[in-house]
């Protein structure tokens, strides 16, 4: 998941805070959404809007136990979103999307280029 789109949705699920605390949470154990709300002093309500936007990004799964639905983190996507965030953020990975897989990305070559013409 290189295109920046991609990047962008991931990074919006995670802009929350309480998101965040949800997967620091559901790095421990699954929870339901009474133990959720619980933990984070939020309402019920609150846990579920968060939950359902990160069931819908595929951050979280369901299950449901008897009378409970409980949540855990979805390991195949927590492992694509780390890559992910690593390749954003590592200065050495440079290829850039609207290249198609080229080295440098247009804007820098074309700042290259333009300082060459100065030179001259």
């Amino acid at each position: 998941m290189d295109d920046p789109k991609g990047l962008a949705r991931i990074l919006k699920v995670l802009s929350v805070d309480t998101r965040v605390r949800i997967v620091c949470l559901l790095k421990q154990r699954d929870l339901c959404v009474n133990a959720l709300a619980a933990r984070l002093d939020v309402t019920q309500a609150a846990v579920s809007q968060h939950l359902r936007v990160m069931r819908d990004a595929g951050l979280v799964v369901d299950e449901k136990r008897g009378l409970f639905v409980h949540y855990r983190l979805n390991e195949k996507t927590l492992a694509t979103w780390r890559e992910a965030i690593d390749r954003l953020l590592d200065p050495k990975y440079q290829e850039c999307q609207e290249t198609k897989g080229a080295r440098s990305c247009v804007a820098a070559a074309g700042r290259k280029k333009a300082a060459r013409g100065r030179t001259s």
